[in-house]
């Protein structure tokens, strides 16, 4: 059984590899085909391979962002491949300080494959310090493509895990709810956008950039120091998430739940909002 900690080491995962599912999510923003291609040279033994763009995002259209959540049940029936049922446990890992990952662990627990309450044990997890750290761990590394199994994940979203446009229109302004800004805080300020045409946050946003979450590692920072991180939104009744386009706010989110603290995800983030501006 996984813990409450929605991360679990790479000592944890070689011990442990015989009972979960791993999903590598590895991918490279700038260069689509670069993840799968570094699945194929090398992966974590039994590891199966979800692409952002293909898999863990639909299709773009005018608007809803970069990467729209994808279809339940497309995406549950790649899941059932690899044979994930209600019980199954799943590690998901990348080379990106989560970026990747934190997506598909946030998808799975969406899609109802997870406790419903805060403090119980994990059915998803994300691996601490990624393929790296399983590497500098000494775990074995193959490009052998695990076979298709069969599986039933049946999908059951949660629709209050996410807001749209305008929902955030509506919330931004109370003082009941923080609306944070996931990016680097050049692209907040509207300094640098080198993905959306327009740059510049949305009014109202308050600036966590995701990296600062974890270590140069990859790895989660502890406990003690996430709280101290999140303390000025500590009696903050509603959190909502957002970045360029639902992705690496999830790191976020996943920083978060570390700490028994829950936000919501604006899907479609800034890629979405400044759509309406166009």
């Amino acid at each position: 059984m996984l813990s409450q900690s929605p991360i679990v080491s790479a000592k944890w995962l070689q011990e442990n590899l015989a009972q979960v599912v791993v999903i590598d999510c590895r991918f490279a923003l700038m260069e689509p085909s670069l993840g799968r291609q570094q699945y194929e040279a090398g992966h974590i033994p039994g590891a199966y391979y979800l692409d952002l763009d293909q898999d863990l995002s639909s299709a773009v259209q005018k608007h809803g962002g970069r990467h729209p959540l994808p279809d339940p049940k497309r995406l549950s029936a790649k899941l059932s491949a690899m044979g994930i049922t209600a019980s199954s446990l799943v590690v998901a890992y990348d080379d990106s300080r989560f970026a990747f990952a934190a997506r598909l662990w946030w998808l799975l627990r969406y899609l109802g494959h997870d406790s419903t309450k805060l403090g119980e044990a994990n059915r998803v997890a994300v691996l601490d310090g990624g393929f790296q750290a399983w590497k500098a761990a000494g775990g074995a590394v193959t490009p052998d493509i695990p076979p298709q199994k069969s599986g039933d994940f049946i999908p059951n979203p949660r629709p209050d895990w996410v807001v749209d446009i305008e929902a955030v229109k509506a919330k931004k302004d109370s003082p009941d709810v923080a609306l944070v800004d996931s990016r680097e805080p050049e692209r907040y300020r509207g300094e640098r956008e080198p993905i959306d045409p327009i740059a510049g946050h949305i009014p109202g946003a308050v600036n966590y950039p995701w990296q600062e979450v974890t270590t140069e590692q990859g790895e989660l920072k502890s406990d003690d120091q996430l709280r101290d991180h999140w303390s000025d939104l500590q009696s903050t009744p509603e959190i909502l998430v957002y970045c360029g386009s639902g992705v690496s706010a999830c790191v976020n989110l996943l920083s978060l739940a570390a700490i028994d603290r829950e936000g919501k995800l604006y899907a479609g983030s800034w890629s979405d909002w400044c759509s309406y501006q166009l």
